[in-house]
């Protein structure tokens, strides 16, 4: 059994998490969901996972995520592109948005690797 290292700062916002979220939504991304990692891991938070149907979407969420992130004062890091199929945003404040291809988020199953972290929020 592993044990987390005691963490240094608190947990991330769940409001701010809750607030990308919502983003993503909007901007009819499907299957969102947000997983609570507080108690699994000390690198992040919060985990917003999110598929998207064509690269012109990608493009579009990770540019709201990047400004919403802006609005709270946070510089988003963005890794990936929407041709390879996933792109990650760390948003700050331990908070990172994944943005899948269909077959990416298969392939990857980041849910499956993080199972034993609780899913808050599920949006189909």
């Amino acid at each position: 059994m592993t044990t987390v290292e005691p963490r240094l700062n608190p947990p991330g916002d769940l409001e701010y998490a809750q607030a990308l979220l919502d983003v993503v939504v909007d901007r009819q991304a499907s299957d969102v969901v947000l997983l609570d990692l507080t108690q699994l891991t000390t690198f992040t938070d919060y985990f917003v996972i999110a598929t998207v149907d064509n690269i012109r979407q990608a493009r579009a969420i990770e540019e709201a995520v990047s400004d919403a992130a802006a609005k709270r004062g946070q510089k988003a890091k963005v890794e990936g592109a929407p041709e390879d199929g996933w792109i990650l945003v760390d948003a700050g404040d331990g908070i990172f948005v994944h943005l899948f291809s269909l077959e990416a988020r298969v392939y990857y199953d980041l849910e499956g690797l993080w199972h034993r972290a609780q899913e808050i929020v599920r949006v189909q």
